[in-house]
């Protein structure tokens, strides 16, 4: 899977780019706040809908426009896809080959990507919320059903805290017990995603630590609110602290209060390891996501990477570059190339940006000359 060809109009500082990608190696150089984030941003949306932080959407549209636009020439195998998202303050339209798909879920799985930015470096140090949503991005990438289901719990658990906080002096229990069922059923499936997830995160990560770090063992643990795993069991939980949620007028328990924890040697990360331990445990799982992505869809997903490199000591960053394999497409940025090994750059096709403008360079050999598109 690669973007042969991508088109932004009016996206951040982005007003009007048009490119043809490598299939495997892009490097995007410029100084801060000159757009490259942008680029990757934008690539973002065009596979998730939505922006990689946590934004309002109508700040994506450039100031001068009350518009944007993001398109993209997707490829795999033998098949073409023209992947479109334009954004407006009043709605989000969302196309593939010219039509318009009305439902995000069937939108979402054509287009696979993994992003790696310095943001995500500090994940395990950050709220539970951060992590949750670490694991809902790939998921809702993987499998469709995963997203449906999730957005059925998310409406329940909105109509279940209202209920407690608006009727918590005269609750009808048999109503109560039925939301607090469907809830259950719905907690059961994500859980379950969820924890297989995981299990095949934790058969990959070990190895790809040690590539990294050259020395011990990560191990990521999935963390259940509710430790219980049978229907009825579950229900009964939620029954033996009925008074406590009356009491609280919210739900206290579910898989929105689930998490994850990253061990080296048995040893919690979060409370105990290093800046670097733990900025290497997230690169690590990621990467062992891109691994899974090839083994459910059968393709690789497409990599951005967004100027990771200089957060990295020299020894760490090479050693996450030889995971850069010619069968994955490859979008990066950074603000100097020589944070980039040559081995990689004398692949890679080379775009300069600077005021959301971009000169192409192709090749190595070709960069310091000009090819403005």
């Amino acid at each position: 899977m690669y973007l042969e060809k991508i088109k932004i109009k009016n996206f951040k500082k982005i007003i009007n780019l048009e490119t043809e990608l490598n299939k495997n190696i892009n490097i995007f150089i410029g100084n801060n706040a000159q757009g490259k984030t942008s680029i990757l941003e934008s690539i973002y949306v065009l596979a998730l809908t939505k922006p990689s932080k946590s934004v309002e959407e109508s700040e994506l549209i450039n100031k001068t426009s009350d518009f944007s636009l993001i398109k993209g020439n997707l490829r795999y195998e033998k098949n073409q896809k023209e992947m479109e998202v334009i954004l407006t303050n009043q709605e989000k339209i969302l196309k593939i080959n010219k039509k318009e798909i009305k439902k995000v879920s069937d939108y979402l799985t054509n287009l696979n990507v993994i992003m790696f930015s310095p943001d995500d470096l500090d994940i395990i140090k950050k709220s539970p919320l951060v992590r949750r949503n670490l694991l809902n991005i790939e998921l809702c990438q993987l499998f469709p059903n995963y997203m449906k289901v999730l957005n059925e719990y998310n409406k329940l658990l909105k109509i279940r805290n209202e209920y407690l906080r608006k009727n918590y002096l005269n609750i009808d229990k048999a109503y109560f017990d039925i939301i607090t069922e469907k809830l259950i059923d719905r907690l059961i499936i994500i859980r379950n995603y969820r924890e297989k997830y995981i299990e095949c995160i934790n058969s990959n990560i070990e190895v790809i630590y040690k590539k990294i770090m050259k020395t011990g063992n990560l191990k990521i643990n999935y963390n259940k609110n509710i430790s219980f795993d049978n229907k009825e069991e579950i229900i009964n939980y939620y029954k033996d602290n009925y008074y406590n949620e009356v009491d609280k007028k919210m739900t206290l328990f579910g898989i929105q209060k689930d998490d994850l924890s990253f061990y080296v040697d048995s040893m919690d990360l979060k409370d105990y390891g290093s800046q670097g331990q733990q900025r290497v445990a997230i690169l690590a799982f990621k990467l062992a996501e891109i691994n899974i992505f090839k083994e459910i869809k059968k393709t690789y997903p497409i990599v951005l990477l967004d100027d990771i490199f200089s957060e990295l000591d020299i020894e760490k960053r090479n050693n996450l570059l030889k995971f850069i394999k010619s069968n994955i497409q490859f979008i990066i940025t950074t603000t100097d190339i020589k944070n980039i090994s040559d081995k990689i750059v004398e692949k890679a096709s080379i775009f300069k940006i600077k005021d959301g403008n971009i000169t192409n360079y192709g090749r190595k050999k070709n960069y310091g000359t000009t090819k403005t598109l």
